[in-house]
């Protein structure tokens, strides 16, 4: 396996978690519930591996105002004092309508367009792997990670992006990681030591 990147030497990573478009088990694109675990679980492993923004995104105006209860009780409530480690966390969460509003803000930040790569535990034929990516963000370039829920993300999201990353792969035929178990697994694939 390829040497971790060493993060003073890499360009500006991202994290996205899709609710919408994403599919169901029977194919149809659907909006996922979002829930609290997994925005709790994706910030602490984005805040411990150094990710610059995790990016919740769902259209549902009902999601954003659940998102934004539990990012004020931990980042500015009574939470945030009682648990300071999980407020540090939860301050890299920001909420996003689309795919696209998160890649604009990113270029509006940072003045440059994110090499935007999505996550599918499906095998496909052309996939990027982590060492090829490791070397981008080495050179500098910055890294928008996609990773979705329910059934995998819809085709619509595939024609926006560079790169599908390699799938994590197990010991046997099955295959299906809660996202927030790939998003560490991934991260710590990235820049583990």
């Amino acid at each position: 396996m390829d040497k971790p990147i060493s993060k003073e030497r890499c360009g500006k990573v991202y994290l996205a978690l899709l609710h919408h478009p994403v599919l169901n088990k029977n194919g149809d694109v659907v909006i996922t519930a979002l829930t609290n675990l997994d925005v709790h679980d994706i910030a602490r492993a984005a805040k411990t591996y150094g990710v610059y923004k995790f990016y919740v995104v769902t259209p549902s105006e009902s999601q954003h105002r659940l998102l934004n209860r539990i990012l004020a009780h931990w980042t500015s409530g009574f939470g945030g004092e009682y648990n300071p480690t999980r407020k540090a966390a939860l301050e890299l969460v920001s909420a996003a309508y689309s795919l696209d509003e998160v890649k604009k803000k990113i270029a509006y930040g940072s003045g440059k367009r994110p090499l935007v790569v999505l996550t599918s535990a499906k095998k496909r034929e052309t996939t990027i792997s982590f060492g090829s990516i490791g070397k981008r963000l080495a050179e500098g370039e910055d890294l928008l990670l996609v990773f979705g829920t329910g059934w995998g993300l819809a085709k619509e999201v595939h024609e926006k992006a560079h790169f599908l990353l390699e799938p994590i792969c197990g010991v046997g035929e099955y295959n299906h990681l809660s996202v927030r178990s790939a998003v560490s697994i991934i991260l710590d694939r990235l820049f583990g030591r």
